[in-house]
């Protein structure tokens, strides 16, 4: 159940870029997004509805659903979408990928998690094999204080998105199901955007076409509803630090569909890169070995 979890969050998340990159337009960002978590929740909200599956959240759980709307379905978006404007969605893509370390420090710094060996090490290749991907983007883009800016938003967006997790996390001990927490996150995160919006006067437009509202209905379905339903139930199962190596696998998956629609080119860095991207991905999954009989009792 896991491994299918896992997939279907990598290869949703893998292909969702399109559809962002086919909302960026017309619409204001922080619309768009608002406009994709009004419609999830609404989803959200109608299955759980009708299905009579809608956990009652008290004060503290609404207090952590808010907070969960504003850093995993509001800031952390807003700061990606800013960032692409100033440095390349490769190099967005290797600082996000940072989420699995981040994860394992804020829940040994938050829940005295102990970061086991195998994590630290996956993640590490991940990174590296990230790296020998993007080599290209990495070394061809001149530093500039907007290239700092950006790095900034994209690192912030990722802290975001880690915080998120770790939230999460706290709901599932709790006894709440993704379903209903994120059907409340996402609400708060749209309505926050929506306020966004009104505040800096941002026009309230709508784009009718076919490439708008498909993107938004996939971003919105696929992208959200299952997407992150899949993810932070892995989060609750796995742990955040080994549910988050899924975005260090969905560039993978980002680039293999733009070789297909872009003529993205493979050269031997990103082969290689994708070789260790793959073995980080079992060094992460392996199970540790159990301790001796004789070190146990010694203890």
């Amino acid at each position: 159940m896991n491994l299918s979890l896992y997939l279907l969050t990598v290869l949703i998340w893998g292909t969702t870029w399109i559809a962002i990159k086919l909302q960026v337009g017309a619409v204001a960002i922080p619309l768009s997004i608002a406009y994709r978590f009004a419609l999830a929740a609404l989803v959200l909200f109608a299955i759980l509805l009708l299905g009579r599956r809608l956990q009652p959240l008290g004060r503290r759980g609404q207090a952590l659903c808010l907070a969960q709307g504003l850093c995993l379905f509001c800031v952390n978006f807003l700061c990606f979408y800013t960032a692409s404007q100033w440095i390349p969605s490769g190099l967005i893509a290797v600082v996000f990928s940072t989420a699995t370390l981040w994860n394992a420090l804020n829940a040994r710094l938050f829940f005295g998690q102990r970061i086991a060996p195998n994590v630290a090490g996956g993640g590490a290749l991940g990174l590296l094999g990230l790296a020998l991907l993007f080599w290209p983007e990495l070394t061809g883009h001149a530093a500039s204080r907007e290239t700092f800016y950006g790095l900034g938003l994209a690192l912030l967006g990722t802290l975001c998105f880690s915080a998120g997790n770790l939230l999460s996390s706290l709901q599932q001990k709790a006894g709440l199901r993704p379903l209903s927490t994120n059907a409340w996150g996402m609400l708060y995160g749209a309505l926050i955007l929506l306020a966004i919006c009104l505040v800096q006067g941002v026009p309230f437009t709508f784009d009718g076409s076919a490439r708008y509202v498909g993107s938004l209905l996939y971003l919105a379905i696929p992208g959200s509803v299952i997407g992150f339903t899949a993810y932070l139930t892995l989060v609750g199962r796995m742990g955040p630090e080994r549910a988050a190596y899924c975005t260090v696998l969905f560039p993978v998956v980002a680039l293999n569909v733009s070789a297909f629609m872009e003529g993205y080119q493979w050269s031997a860095p990103a082969l290689a890169g994708l070789a260790l991207v793959m073995a980080g991905n079992v060094l992460v999954f392996r199970k540790p070995k159990p301790e001796p009989a004789t070190r146990l009792a010694r203890t």
